[in-house]
């Protein structure tokens, strides 16, 4: 695919501080029936909407970011022995919003706008609409909400998501795992990988489904790319970030 101008895009939403603790459970605790994990050692990612940007980054996409100061930590802990989770401890705050802290978006032009939403505060239902109907250029969104713009925007949601969804909508995305995603009816295949981990498998979608759609115009076109993108993050276990072998295979597919 021929080198194009290098994009900018505006990403907006909900951030956090994702940590593994890896180990081996070898034993019961006798106090209690769970297993005991052996502490090995300890990694810190960006995740949520800093996971998008570090995926939106990878294509070579210019990124601002408007994102919660406020700080909220996953820890997940994992047995190494079976790469399996064992537990997830999520420590977080109520966040304050764009509104609240009187966030203004920024006046340049951007080629799209991004809005990560796990609706944990920051985003408000009023502001994702506002956003949405006031954007110039195309705009993205993938939302825990329920309630989601009809129109001016594509919607990226999973498939139980969009079982809660009380809107209809003109551009719906539904994300379906190693089935692929569907899109105006047509199911788009998924790639047949080995599972490791799904977590920002989404987020991996998202930016690759942001990044193509620019690079070749159409919707239809970027939606396979952003499949083959999924299907590499939950080959890698935790937030993974595409490396620039990842991105080159895309490009070359």
């Amino acid at each position: 695919m021929p080198q194009q101008k290098q994009f900018k895009v505006l990403l907006i939403g909900d951030s956090c501080i994702d940590e593994y603790i890896y180990g081996v459970c070898e034993r019961l605790n006798p106090e209690a029936p769970v297993p005991i994990l052996k502490y090995g050692r300890k990694e810190t990612k960006n995740g949520m909407a800093w996971n998008v940007r570090e995926n939106l980054r990878a294509f070579g996409l210019e990124v601002y970011m408007l994102t919660n100061s406020e700080k909220i930590t996953k820890t997940r802990f994992i047995d190494e022995k079976y790469n399996h989770q064992i537990l997830r401890v999520d420590d977080e705050r109520p966040l304050k919003s764009m509104e609240s802290l009187e966030y203004e978006l920024p006046k340049e032009k951007y080629d799209a706008i991004v809005i990560s939403d796990y609706d944990k505060g920051f985003i408000t239902q009023t502001k994702l609409f506002e956003i949405v109907f006031n954007s110039r250029c195309p705009v993205f969104v993938d939302s825990k909400k329920t309630l989601l713009p009809e129109s001016n925007c594509y919607v990226k949601i999973n498939e139980n998501e969009s079982k809660l969804l009380k809107s209809k909508h003109d551009n719906l995305i539904i994300t379906k795992g190693s089935k692929g995603a569907e899109y105006d009816g047509i199911t788009y295949p998924g790639e047949n990988v080995s599972v490791f981990d799904v977590v920002g498998a989404g987020d991996t979608f998202l930016s690759a489904l942001v990044y193509f759609y620019l690079e070749c115009g159409t919707i239809e076109k970027a939606i396979p790319y952003a499949n083959r993108a999924a299907a590499i993050s939950v080959q890698n276990f935790g937030t993974y970030v595409l490396t620039e072998e990842d991105v080159n295979l895309l490009r070359g597919h």
